[in-house]
């Protein structure tokens, strides 16, 4: 294969999974990792991408890039959904208590995944206090069986159909979930949790200070991603479900911050 139709083929990859790692490319072309660096190297200076830690992301994943929701509700979706699966299980079976679900398209697969689980579980196994600040999660969980449902308002951010503000962050401040399920743009081993808006990262600064334990949700297009606001530290976080396993960097930060991996 000549390195023109590889160079092609990285970038169909790229567009359909956000990220692309070089030894899984080495492993697919039969080549080896520095000539899947060259080519990563040639397709970043032609603008089709950014080289991160151990592989590339799309060249719109920069520190602003943020999609709509509708759009990422398509991206991922296996992966999104595997990660629900496995992030419910943090809650045991028979939980009665209090849960946040941050806004975000993997976030709002969890909370379908616990109101198909809710209307599995027999009258009176489980109750869940449901919290959440989103009003596409809302509706999802309004009227699931065996859950309460409150709704935190303020003002509506138009791309994640989120409440963000001071009145949402000081609505929060005055909880304490057991359990928030938090998304996130970005996961590194030195910036932490990020996101492009600041109004969204206070937010969710918000709701990792309040709950018990917190369990971030995300797929591994995030792994290694820097976005402009931090809201979190690795540190601040108990476990992280994700769908691959992190880069060493990023895996070894998270081991020195006490943060459990699950790969779902």
């Amino acid at each position: 294969m000549y390195a023109l139709e590889r160079q092609q083929l990285i970038e169909r990859i790229l567009l359909d999974e956000g990220r692309v790692a070089v030894i899984e490319l080495a492993q697919r072309f039969d080549v080896t990792t520095e000539t899947i660096r060259r080519d990563l190297g040639a397709l970043e200076d032609a603008g089709a991408l950014v080289r991160v830690h151990g592989g590339a992301v799309a060249r719109d994943a920069d520190s602003i890039d943020e999609p709509t929701v509708l759009e990422r509700t398509h991206r991922h979706g296996a992966a999104k959904q595997a990660i629900a699966a496995r992030a419910l299980s943090a809650l045991g079976s028979g939980f009665r208590g209090s849960v946040f679900i941050d806004a975000g398209t993997t976030t709002a697969t969890v909370a379908d995944a616990l109101s198909a689980r809710s209307a599995l579980a027999s009258a009176g196994d489980e109750h869940i206090e449901v919290v959440t600040h989103s009003l596409t999660i809302a509706p999802v969980l309004a009227a699931a069986e065996g859950m309460s449902l409150t709704v935190i308002g303020g003002r509506i951010r138009g791309i994640t159909a989120a409440a963000v503000g001071a009145e949402t962050v000081g609505a929060i401040g005055r909880l304490r979930p057991d359990v928030a399920f938090v998304g996130a743009n970005g996961i590194s081993a030195g910036f932490g949790l990020s996101t492009p808006d600041p109004d969204e990262a206070s937010v969710k600064a918000a709701i990792v200070r309040s709950a018990r334990k917190v369990v971030v949700v995300a797929d591994s297009s995030k792994h290694d991603r820097e976005l402009l606001v931090t809201f979190a530290a690795l540190s601040d976080i108990d476990i992280l479900v994700t769908d691959a396993e992190p880069s060493p960097e990023l895996a070894e930060a998270l081991a020195e911050a006490g943060v459990e991996v699950w790969v779902a």
